[in-house]
């Protein structure tokens, strides 16, 4: 698996490459959006780990062109980013990004982050799953309402495919941080918030679907 890396602050650059390394993933690193982008017409990566602040191109602007490009769109991104206003986090995800970690972060949670990203990649689903006109396609990875495609990041697929796999029942935050995440619940209640509310807006009127269960969590339930 190949990683791409883009970060400006070399100590954290290091570190992330170390930590990458010693997973036996392969890493490239790039303090810049030029070579970053220059690298990406030899190799394109598996994975990108993409900084907002940096010095030639905002990591915004990189996130954006990635999604327009049919070559690099489907390659998960996960902001990494001492930006922590809700404002950032939610532009983000509206922008494509699978996820979005801020600084200072846990190696070891940052590492669970791009595992759980990187498994997804690996996954061969046979079925299609259809309520209340919300169809997902799991083998193309695809989302229709009402026969219309529309696109999702890879986080609000997964968070998505979860909820309505469970419909009708109360999942609670520590339950969907652990298995659309893959790590253990720390009192992180606004990564599920922001992506539910991200999904929301682009599920439309399907959104009504999605039921929020004040004190404990969501449950996607139709006819109700």
């Amino acid at each position: 698996m190949i990683i791409y890396v883009v970060e400006d602050d070399i100590s954290i650059l290091k570190l992330i490459e170390y930590a990458l390394k010693s997973k036996e993933y392969e890493v490239s690193p790039f303090e810049n959006g030029s070579d970053f982008f220059n690298s990406l017409k030899d190799e394109l990566p598996d994975l990108i780990l993409l900084d907002i602040m940096l010095p030639d191109i905002d990591g915004m602007e990189i996130l954006k062109e990635l999604k327009k490009n049919s070559k690099t769109k489907d390659i998960p991104v996960m902001m990494l980013t001492a930006k922590d206003a809700e404002i950032d986090i939610v532009t983000a995800l509206d922008n494509g990004a699978d996820d979005y970690m801020t600084k200072p972060f846990s190696v070891l949670e940052l590492l669970s982050r791009v595992n759980v990203l990187l498994r997804r990649l690996n996954k061969n689903p046979e079925e299609s799953i259809e309520y209340g006109g919300i169809k997902i396609d799991l083998l193309g990875r695809n989302v229709y309402i009402d026969s219309e495609k529309i696109d999702l990041t890879y986080k609000e697929f997964e968070l998505l495919n979860y909820l309505m796999d469970n419909k009708n029942i109360v999942l609670s935050r520590e339950n969907l941080i652990s298995s659309v995440w893959g790590y253990d619940y720390e009192g992180e209640t606004r990564t599920i918030d922001m992506h539910i509310k991200s999904l929301r807006s682009k599920l439309k009127d399907k959104s009504i679907y999605i039921k929020t269960i004040r004190g404990v969590g969501y449950k996607f339930s139709v006819g109700e």
